[in-house]
C-alpha cells in the first residue's frame, strides 16, 4: 500500500489566516452525549501549512496530514473548495 493512501484528509473551515504561511482550519463533529442521549457539536482546531498564502477567513479547505513542519504545525492545504 503507497503512502498517499495512509495520509489522512479532513474538510474544514479557515478561522484565521493572520500568521505567514499557516492557516488554522475548525473542523466541526456531531458527537451523540452518553448519557443525554443529545447530539453536541465538537470543533478541532488545526494548524496547517499554506505556502502561497490564498486562503482567506471563511474558506472552506481540504487539509491533509504531512510530517511536522513546526511545533504545531502537522498538516498541509490541499486545495480550496470555495468561500
Amino acid at each position: 500500500m503507497s503512502a498517499e493512501k495512509l495520509k489522512k484528509r479532513l474538510t474544514g473551515t479557515v478561522t484565521s489566516n493572520k500568521m505567514d504561511k499557516t492557516i488554522i482550519v475548525s473542523i466541526e463533529n456531531k458527537v451523540k452525549h452518553p448519557l443525554y442521549k443529545k447530539y453536541v457539536k465538537k470543533r478541532s482546531k488545526f494548524f496547517a501549512h499554506d505556502p502561497e498564502n490564498k486562503c482567506q477567513e471563511g474558506d472552506k479547505v481540504k487539509i491533509e496530514m504531512s510530517r511536522p513542519l513546526s511545533k504545531k504545525k502537522r498538516w498541509r492545504l490541499v486545495e480550496i473548495l470555495g468561500h
